[in-house]
């Protein structure tokens, strides 16, 4: 019965990829979405584990077939970009970037001073985090793939608002981690807008919220982005990539970089979108919401991060002595240093590089969460471990660089709330 039903849905494959190029023009691509789950959950249930790996492969040539026409005008584009920008190693789709050189692409380097940090670690598990309201439901929890405190936001048709003004500058810098929910596929947006003062709101569910804004919606076949003014007369300005979208039930780390009308994000070791005026004139962002609007793809979303962009590298370092930066990121407890680590590394490689006579020790810090004495050591371990990455990556010469760690000791904030405690958890390059 089983071969049966195994030659059966083959065969039913083969003739669906045969006929889905002309039929995904007419449906359109949510349709297509839909049948291509349908067929798949056929497959699961009519098949063993054996018969599902011969079948996931035919219906592959189909979801690509049916993508053709769609990126056909994209490949100019994409082919010129993944020329200038993607290394020879990247990682491929859907797989995260194990080493250093697989994230050439990240050429964003975060600046010195955070803006605004949240990893909900004040909120005790089960309650709605105290800085953010709604009009729907949600919880704080933990999850087993990836440590901390995770908001799942899990209301139908709610809208998630930080509570309180954020001064954001010109150029920023956006990171965060999300985990869609199984069947995601769309609802979920992060939406940044200048709010109207004459009609303010704490729980702003507008589709386009305020004055003027951008709303990011990062789906399962690919990236949008709107650039909006209240006026119904503008109209929106469009952002759209398909490579390397969301990954359901893992751990995904999205970086937005905003330049004044410039958007650039980042998924999976790769830059996935570029729009040079993807936001309109004279916007000054100052508030912050996510947005839903299926209960089936509800996000956990957490380490919510804001810095300025860009330091001056070379001023710094150079001028002023001492650099000190964020953008040279560890896992929790660890000391490897994490792919997105890439520009900020490469900044002070070329200053480096420029400055052949410079000699730099490479110090590190941590919060004071944990022990004292394991803090003292982790910190030394990453300082040697970003030392390594500029001899090993970026031929710096050992000699010239020393290494350092001062745990929890030296904190440049009090560790008193999520926001500082980032501000403490840092690196440090003092010129010598």
């Amino acid at each position: 019965m089983k071969r049966i039903v195994f030659f059966l849905c083959v065969s039913f494959l083969f003739s669906l990829q045969l006929s889905a190029q002309g039929w995904l023009e007419r449906a359109g691509q949510r349709v297509k979405d839909r049948v291509v789950e349908k067929v798949e959950n056929r497959i699961d249930k009519k098949t063993d584990e054996a018969t599902d790996k011969v079948l996931d492969k035919a219906e592959g040539s189909v979801k690509k077939s049916g993508k053709k026409n769609k990126q056909g005008q994209q490949d100019a584009e994409e082919a010129a970009e993944t020329d200038e920008n993607q290394d020879e190693n990247a990682a491929p789709k859907g797989k995260t970037a194990q080493k250093l050189e697989s994230v050439s692409a990240y050429d964003f380097v975060p600046g010195d001073k955070i803006l605004f940090f949240e990893d909900f670690s004040q909120d005790a598990i089960g309650d709605f985090p105290a800085l953010w309201t709604t009009n729907g439901s949600g919880e704080v929890k933990t999850v087993n793939i990836a440590p901390g405190k995770w908001f799942h936001m899990n209301g139908d048709d709610a809208v998630y608002c930080y509570t309180k003004e954020i001064n954001f500058p010109d150029n920023f810098i956006v990171e965060f981690d999300i985990i869609p929910e199984k069947n995601f596929q769309y609802g979920i947006c992060l939406i940044l807008y200048q709010e109207d003062p004459e009609n303010p709101k704490e729980v702003n569910d507008d589709l386009f919220p305020g004055l003027r804004g951008l709303r990011i919606a990062p789906n399962s076949d690919g990236w949008e982005t709107n650039g909006y003014e209240s006026d119904p007369n503008k109209p929106w300005l469009d952002g759209k990539g398909s490579k390397n979208p969301l990954i359901a039930e893992e751990l995904n780390h999205v970086i937005l970089w905003i330049q004044k009308r410039r958007v650039r994000i980042y998924h999976q070791g790769q830059k996935v979108l570029d729009m040079p005026t993807n936001i309109y004139a004279d916007t000054k962002f100052n508030r912050l919401l996510f947005s839903g609007w299926d209960r089936n793809c509800a996000p956990l979303v957490s380490n919510i991060k804001i810095t300025t962009a860009s330091p001056d590298t070379r001023s710094k370092l150079i001028t002023e002595g001492k650099l000190i930066t964020y953008g040279i990121t560890f896992d929790v407890n660890k000391a490897d240093v994490k792919p997105e680590s890439y520009g900020t590394l490469k900044s002070i490689a070329d200053v480096l590089t420029e400055n052949p006579g410079v000699k730099v020790k490479i110090t590190g810090h941590t919060d004071s969460d944990g022990d004292d004495a394991k803090n003292l050591e982790l910190s030394k371990r990453r300082a040697e471990s970003v030392k390594n990455e500029l001899v090993k990556n970026f031929g710096i010469d050992a000699s010239r660089l020393s290494t350092d760690g001062a745990g929890e000791t030296k904190p440049i904030a009090a560790n008193d709330t999520p926001a500082n405690k980032a501000k403490n958890r840092r690196v440090e390059f003092i010129k010598l």
